[in-house]
């Protein structure tokens, strides 16, 4: 049987093992973050209600699933996330409306988030904005006498020119502002020092996630300074009993993700051939 609702995925990231798809589904709050294995899935939109699987993504806000008869389909996490609860089918068609309906408005907004873009983590598409929170209104900075074209009244004893010769500072500092660090797409060896052990709120999750921070965070081959950056505290790491100074190399990628609660900008995903250096 063909489905004729999925939105293929065209180009996609797949998750290399086990691991990588867990980790993915913790930031998106599909599995706990003490989980150390996946869960099985559920599509129950359109209809159906079929057993699926996360197979990657074409961005982090656009998850990648595999229907029960090999179907690729785009879908927002969140989305999946509330396919999960049992009462999913009585909460959405409780109000009167057909149930195709309301799964297909649904996946009209999830259409959005098929392109992949050159960034993955930094920028989502157009579609997947939208849907996370409402564009934000600019401000409008307040015209000065030259910006509106109107004369200066006649009491007045500045004219136009030195009206913008005192913005023109204003507008330079704007312009100096750091140029974005640009991130590779895959996989670096790094190195990093231990700076901090903490813990997150996990809002899908009655626990918090343990987290480490990490600084002098550099990429080896790139030699590119990172500063500091934050990675989960997971099994395979807690296995080197880790404390603070201990400096560390591996394998993983880096992503611009912000730690809650924390000034800390960069995520290190799924580190691997890790090595604690000798003192």
């Amino acid at each position: 049987m063909v489905y004729a609702f999925t939105i293929q995925p065209g180009i996609y990231h797949a998750f290399e093992d086990e691991a990588e798809q867990i980790e993915q589904c913790k930031e998106w709050g599909l599995l706990s973050g003490k989980a150390i294995k996946t869960k099985a899935f559920f599509y129950k939109g359109n209809g159906l209600n079929v057993p699926c699987t996360i197979v990657g993504y074409t961005d982090k806000m656009t998850a990648v699933i595999e229907l029960d008869n090999k179907q690729q389909h785009c879908i927002h996490p969140s989305y999946l996330k509330e396919m999960q609860a049992a009462n999913y089918g009585q909460r959405q068609w409780s109000s009167g409306e057909a149930a195709p309906e309301a799964d297909a408005s649904e996946e009209s907004q999830s259409a959005g988030n098929v392109e992949t873009p050159a960034d993955e983590a930094v920028e989502t598409s157009a579609g997947a904005v939208q849907q996370a929170q409402p564009a934000a209104e600019p401000v409008p900075a307040p015209q000065t006498e030259s910006e509106s074209g109107q004369a200066a009244p006649a009491g007045s004893d500045k004219p136009a020119a030195a009206s913008e010769a005192v913005d023109a500072p204003k507008a330079k500092a704007k312009k100096e502002k750091a140029p974005k660090l640009q991130l590779p797409e895959g996989k670096v060896k790094m190195i990093a020092k231990v700076q901090d052990f903490t813990t997150v709120p996990n809002h899908f999750s009655d626990n918090d996630d343990e987290v480490i921070i990490y600084e002098n965070v550099a990429i080896v081959d790139h030699e590119t300074d990172i500063g500091t950056a934050w990675s989960s505290h997971s099994a395979t790491l807690k296995k080197l009993e880790l404390e603070v100074g201990d400096t560390i190399t591996f394998e993983a990628k880096i992503v611009a993700k912000k730690l809650t609660r924390y000034p800390v900008p960069y995520k290190i995903n799924n580190p691997a051939k890790i090595q604690k250096e000798q003192e």
